[in-house]
């Protein structure tokens, strides 16, 4: 793996380029990672995957405990995975890059005392089992992917700090054992955890960076710290790491967890909030390509809007012939309307879920690409500070519309 970064916004947002070498095309970055549970993405088959913004689609996510524990089960052991030529090939994906994490980005609960001594404890499709760096590094040479994420051992925000203390110590002894067990040619990317712990965090990343690794995996958030919290441990962490390797962030998935890791100078973002998305019947919409998102004539709080998605499960939607965004050119929004997928939606038809996932995917790859933009042109802060305010806005008068219609309800 090959990274460089290209431009600067505001200190710290950076638009970088990472170079796969089976990838043809090269990839920019402030980037999303697909997740996926078994290689693809829940609702998305190969040939779909070709239909969305390429080559922003060409990341993908995957944790080795669900392909190699799962195909075992029906025979396909570590070693037929290593003759069919790896993920990519059994996938037919050759041209698109795979980063294995040992964290599922779809379930994932925080435990305090999930891992010992002897390796990091996970759920997997056989139960939760305790997973070892020697069983580990055989599921990724047999699956070969672009680059692997070392153990980590994630802790929660309510931990106390000796907590926190071994779960930094644990994560180095075993990124070391990775990086001595690694047979293959992709890159280790070196798990920075700590808790809430500032101190922990920042030596955890020291450690990590004295190691031969190609990039850094910040893990540990989403489980129940503060914004401002979140937001001091990334700057703290950031600035101990070297300019020129690329960061990937595990946890941060909405819109302004994305932009608040983009400002602290995050490159690779993995999370679960697309397929969050499309199971719920949501669609995304706040406004890319630099238009102006038309606001309904109906109260807002009625359809489950926040001014970034619309529930198409409503029934407001259920005669709406318009398509889901207007001048959105993916596939769902050029040939379907609302009024289909609330159709199917409520019929329990998987189609919708598939149209959705498409929209869903293809709007939030936009969204990426906007902030490229933004610090490409030297105005990232300017651009998170308008969306911020126009979030901040919506979510105020909202407030007041459901305020007076308790009142009203309450006068009668």
């Amino acid at each position: 793996m090959k990274f460089g970064v290209k431009a600067l916004s505001n200190g710290k947002a950076r638009v970088g380029v990472v170079q796969l070498p089976n990838c043809v095309v090269p990839i920019e970055t402030p980037s999303l990672l697909l997740a996926t549970r078994k290689g693809l993405p829940h609702f998305l088959s190969p040939d779909l995957l070709s239909a969305l913004p390429s080559p922003d689609s060409h990341l993908l996510q995957f944790s080795p405990l669900y392909l190699c524990l799962s195909y075992s089960v029906g025979g396909l052991s570590t070693p037929t995975m290593s003759s069919v030529g790896g993920l990519h090939q059994m996938l037919g994906l050759q041209e698109y890059g795979f980063g294995a994490n040992l964290r599922d980005s779809i379930v994932c609960i925080p435990e305090p005392n999930s891992t010992n001594k002897f390796g990091a404890s996970f759920q997997t499709p056989n139960g939760r089992l305790l997973i070892q760096p020697a069983e580990y590094m055989k599921m990724i040479s047999s699956l070969d992917p672009n680059w692997l994420v070392s153990i980590p051992d994630e802790v929660p925000a309510w931990v106390t700090e000796k907590r926190n203390k071994i779960s930094v110590d644990r994560t180095i002894r075993w990124l070391d054992e990775c990086i001595n067990l690694k047979k293959t040619d992709g890159s280790i990317f070196g798990a920075i955890v700590g808790g809430c712990s500032m101190e922990e965090r920042k030596r955890c990343a020291h450690e990590i960076v004295k190691r031969d690794v190609s990039g850094f995996w910040l893990g540990g958030f989403g489980f129940g710290e503060t914004v401002d919290a979140r937001s001091a441990l990334l700057n703290a962490v950031t600035d101990i790491l070297p300019e020129d390797k690329p960061r990937q962030v595990c946890g941060l998935g909405l819109p302004e967890e994305v932009l608040q890791g983009v400002a602290s100078g995050i490159d690779l973002f993995e999370s679960s909030y697309i397929c969050q998305l499309t199971v719920g019947g949501y669609a995304l919409t706040f406004p890319v390509d630099n238009t102006e998102m038309q606001m309904p004539n109906y109260q807002l709080s009625n359809v489950g809007s926040d001014l970034t998605k619309i529930n198409l499960r409503a029934t407001v939607y259920r005669k709406d012939s318009s398509p889901v965004v207007e001048k959105c050119c993916c596939y769902t929004c050029q040939n379907h309307s609302r009024a289909y997928i609330n159709h199917l939606l409520n019929v329990h038809e998987m189609l919708a879920q598939i149209l959705l996932e498409i929209h869903n995917t293809h709007h939030y790859l936009k969204f990426f690409g906007n902030i490229r933009d933004a610090i490409r042109c030297g105005k990232f802060e300017q651009f998170r500070c308008k969306f911020m305010e126009t979030r901040r806005n919506h979510l105020a008068t909202d407030a007041e519309i459901s305020q007076n219609s308790n009142s009203i309800c309450l006068a009668l």
